[in-house]
C-alpha cells in the first residue's frame, strides 16, 4: 500500500515541476547570438537567467511587417498585462548574418538590458531606432557592443547601487 502512494506523490511532484519551471523555445538560428550576448554580460556581471526563464519564445518569424520601403525587423511580444512573452527576429535578417546578429543584439538589449526607448532615431549604433548602415555597426563591433553595455539602464542601475554602497 505504500509504494503505490510513495509513487503518486513522486509523479505529482515531477508534474508540479515541470508546470512551474517553463523551458525557452530559441531558435538554433538565435541561439548563438543570444550565447554569446550573454557571455558579455556575464563580463559586467548583468544577471539575464531570471529574465531568460520568464519568456516563452526567442525566435525567427515571417509574421512582422515589411514591406519594400519599411520593415520591422525585430520586436519584444507581450501578453495582455504588458509582460514580454516572445523575442521576435524578422526572417529578412537572416539574409545577412551580420544584420540578425545587429537586429538580435538590439532586441536582446530591450530584454535584458532594459533599453525601454531607442537611443537615437538614426545615429549609428545597435539601439538606434533605424540604421542607415549596418556594414558600420558590423565594422565597429567591439566598440559598438560596449557602448550597448555601458550604457544600458540594467548596467548604469548596477553601478549606482554599487556607488551607493561606498559609506
Amino acid at each position: 500500500m505504500k509504494l503505490p502512494l510513495i509513487l503518486f506523490y513522486m509523479l505529482l511532484l515531477s508534474c508540479s515541476i515541470t508546470v512551474t519551471s517553463q523551458e525557452v523555445n530559441v531558435d538554433e538560428r538565435l541561439k548563438p547570438h543570444l550565447n554569446s550576448f550573454f557571455a558579455i554580460c556575464n563580463t559586467y556581471n548583468i544577471e539575464y537567467n531570471y529574465k531568460l526563464n520568464e519568456l516563452k519564445n526567442i525566435t525567427i518569424v515571417d509574421t512582422l511587417a515589411s514591406s519594400s520601403k519599411t520593415a520591422t525587423l525585430g520586436m519584444l511580444e507581450r501578453d495582455k498585462s504588458t509582460k514580454v512573452e516572445n523575442i521576435l527576429v524578422n526572417w529578412i535578417t537572416m539574409l545577412d548574418q551580420q544584420i540578425l546578429k545587429i537586429v538580435a543584439f538590439h532586441e536582446f538589449g530591450h530584454y535584458f538590458l532594459e533599453y525601454d526607448q531607442h537611443t537615437c532615431e538614426d545615429c549609428g549604433n545597435i539601439m538606434s531606432v533605424t540604421n542607415s548602415s549596418y556594414f558600420d555597426i558590423a565594422n565597429d563591433w567591439e566598440n559598438q557592443v560596449k557602448i550597448l553595455f555601458e550604457q544600458s539602464p540594467a548596467y548604469l542601475k548596477k553601478q549606482n547601487q554599487l556607488v551607493s554602497r561606498i559609506p
